[in-house]
């Protein structure tokens, strides 16, 4: 079996980016986080913190990704179309 950590970042990412998975897999990293139980034990000077750190910085950022797509989804589909009084559909753009 060939394991390299590329496909274990795309694994956690598609999770993440699954919303029936996200939320579980958000508390499965908080766990992981506060768990004393850990790949490389946290006693150890430098490289007890090194899997812990990786572990939220890929969080953070893949979060950070699936909010930033709702928001712009969000901001998107609300500016396309307005109605005015007339019942005429004018198309606005979201300011850049």
């Amino acid at each position: 079996m060939n394991f390299n950590i590329h496909s274990l970042h795309n694994w956690y990412r598609s999770l993440l980016q699954n919303p029936k998975y996200r939320w579980w897999v958000v508390a499965a990293s908080v766990v992981y986080l506060v768990s004393p139980i850990d790949l490389i034990p946290d006693f150890l000077p430098f490289a007890g913190l090194v899997d812990d750190t990786l572990i939220i910085s890929v969080l953070v950022a893949e979060v950070a990704q699936v909010a930033k797509t709702k928001l712009q989804a969000n901001s998107t589909r609300s500016a396309v179309a307005t109605a005015d009084p007339t019942g005429q559909t004018i198309d606005i753009q979201p300011i850049q």
